[in-house]
C-alpha cells in the first residue's frame, strides 16, 4: 500500500472515530460549534506536552448521573469540584480553561479521560461549567492553557 492511501485509510479511521458519534448524537447546540475535522485538529490533540501549550476547541460537561462514578484516576466523579476530563494530558495536570464567549475563566485537574464526541477538547465538572457560565447551552468555544503538567 502507498503511503498516500495508507494516510487515507488513516484519515477515513479517525473520521469514522471522531464524527461518528457527534452525528449520531441528538444535540442541536452542535451545529453551533461546526469543527474542523483536518490533521492539524487530531496533532493538535497530542502535542500538548509543555507548561504553556494552548488548545482551543470546544468544551461539554459531564451529566449530573456521573456523579459518584469511577474516573480513569480512580477517584470518585464529583459534580461539586474543579476537575476535567481530556483526551491525552496526564491525570493530575492543572489547566486553565477560558471561556471564548465571555472571557471567564477558572482552574481545573484533570482527573479523567474523555471527551469522545468529535471535536470537544474538554469535559468539565458542573462547578466548572458553572464558573465558566456554560450551563445554560450544554457546550463552549474554549481555550486550554496547560500551567503544570503531572507525570
Amino acid at each position: 500500500m502507498s503511503p498516500r492511501n495508507s494516510l487515507r485509510v488513516l484519515a477515513t479511521a479517525f473520521f469514522v472515530l471522531l464524527v461518528t458519534p457527534a452525528a449520531i448524537a441528538d444535540d442541536t447546540t452542535m451545529q453551533q460549534f461546526s469543527p474542523v475535522r483536518d490533521r492539524a485538529t487530531v496533532m493538535a490533540r497530542r502535542l500538548l506536552r509543555a507548561v504553556g501549550d494552548i488548545q482551543t476547541g470546544v468544551a461539554s460537561f459531564y451529566h449530573h448521573s456521573l456523579h459518584g462514578v469511577k474516573t480513569a484516576s480512580g477517584e470518585l466523579y464529583d459534580q461539586q469540584a474543579m476537575t476535567a476530563a481530556h483526551p491525552t494530558l496526564p491525570i493530575g495536570t492543572a489547566v486553565k480553561v477560558t471561556n471564548r464567549h465571555n472571557r471567564r475563566s477558572v482552574i481545573v485537574r484533570i482527573n479523567d479521560r474523555g471527551p469522545n464526541f468529535g471535536s470537544r477538547i474538554l469535559d468539565l465538572s458542573r462547578a466548572a461549567a458553572a464558573e465558566l457560565g456554560m450551563l445554560r447551552r450544554g457546550l463552549a468555544p474554549i481555550t486550554l492553557e496547560v500551567l503544570a503538567l503531572a507525570y
